[in-house]
């Protein structure tokens, strides 16, 4: 038997009989079903399907390097562009065939031929950097992997660890590699208050580093100034060390570091995160620690996907329901898996300006640069 308080205080048998017949609730008005929504709503459906099967496509012919292989060129036969790209023409026609009905490819039906329009090959190919959407694309066959794991993170709690995304730190070292080359120099240090700094010589800072391709271009390109990058990964520092002994880099080292458990003080003058903030399991202590490693009057530049705090304001972005679904599947589940927060990556501009305060960061501004249009930069320093 179970009691239930009442309105008046008193307390009432759920397993006893009722006094009275209770009072009958008035009938709601059926909703008259739409037959236009649900039309509507199915041709939204069948375009999602195919969609993620183009997803899947467009990762295929970035991977195998088809669109750069069509890029410029005259339409051809599948055999013809099987030929240039050096690989199977069946696999090649049956993979033209879902481009064309696509409309990612032109397809001639009286000639049987297929062309990648100039239109097309600027967001496709290679050469588009970081406008290369077909990068994006992998994400779609990466996250299917775990899907299983996920549905269960959704009946036990906890979340799907990181060792479980083996392709991941490759495929956001490609994505970000493609961003960092075309914006770094050229694009992020001109609104860097330490630009004038970088070229006489300061010590910087990258957390959350992975394969150090950020620190490598840096280091490069001011050589009288001091890098270090920390990364938790033993095989992306092996790989960042590797790259930089490599290219000569002697201003240019990496530590192993967990990035909820740095214990520099007062060591960089400026400090940078891509990407780096959001999903950590304890984003705070991560702040925080950022914020004692640096020397007062330095620089914080802190990387985040753009978006703001508030569902409602990211609706009708044309990326929300990706990011989203990145955020379910790797993002906010990686951080519940360490028994963090999750706060995933639509965590929005506003509240990433709250946790910077908190950790202490002052003169707090919200930019971004021209070519990389899926990222905030958070600009604050440590007062003096």
């Amino acid at each position: 038997m179970f009691a239930v308080g009442c309105q008046d205080g008193c307390m009432t048998d759920t397993m006893s009989e009722p006094t009275s017949e209770p009072a009958s609730e008035p009938a709601s008005e059926p909703t008259a079903f739409d037959k236009t929504r649900a039309k509507a709503f199915q041709a939204n459906i069948v375009g999602i399907m195919n969609g993620g099967a183009l997803a899947l496509m467009i990762s295929l012919g970035h991977k195998t390097g088809l669109f750069d292989s069509m890029d410029g060129k005259p339409a051809r036969t599948a055999a013809e562009i099987a030929i240039d790209a050096g690989l199977h023409e069946r696999y090649v026609r049956e993979w033209l065939s879902a481009m064309a009905c696509g409309a990612v490819v032109d397809y001639d039906t009286a000639a049987k031929t297929f062309a990648l329009p100039a239109e097309h090959a600027g967001l496709l190919t290679r050469r588009a950097g970081p406008l290369n959407l077909s990068t994006q694309c992998q994400y779609v066959a990466l996250l299917g992997e775990v899907e299983d794991e996920i549905a269960e993170a959704f009946r036990s709690g906890g979340g799907v660890p990181y060792d479980r995304y083996p392709r991941f730190q490759a495929l956001m070292a490609e994505s970000s590699g493609q961003r960092y080359e075309r914006t770094l120099i050229d694009q992020v240090v001109p609104i860097l208050p330490v630009a004038q700094a970088l070229e006489t010589g300061i010590d910087v800072g990258d957390v959350g580093c992975g394969s150090g391709k950020a620190m490598r271009i840096f280091a490069a390109a001011f050589p009288t100034s001091r890098f270090v990058g920390f990364d938790i990964s033993e095989e992306a520092i092996a790989v960042a060390r590797s790259e930089a002994a490599a290219a000569g880099l002697t201003n240019l080292s990496f530590e192993v570091a967990d990035a909820a458990a740095l214990d520099q003080v007062d060591r960089f003058d400026f400090v940078t995160t891509f990407d780096a903030i959001h999903d950590q399991a304890h984003p705070d202590t991560v702040l925080a620690g950022i914020h004692r490693m640096m020397r007062p009057g330095g620089t914080y530049l802190c990387v985040e996907p753009k978006s703001s705090s508030e569902l409602a304001d990211n609706i009708d972005e044309p990326m929300s329901a990706f990011m989203y679904s990145v955020s379910t599947m790797h993002c906010m589940t990686v951080s519940m898996a360490y028994g963090g927060e999750g706060l995933g990556t639509a965590w929005g501009h506003q509240t990433a300006v709250e946790r910077l305060t908190l950790a202490g960061f002052a003169d707090i501004e919200v930019t971004g640069v021209r070519d990389d249009r899926s990222n905030s930069y958070f600009l604050s320093t440590k007062p003096e």
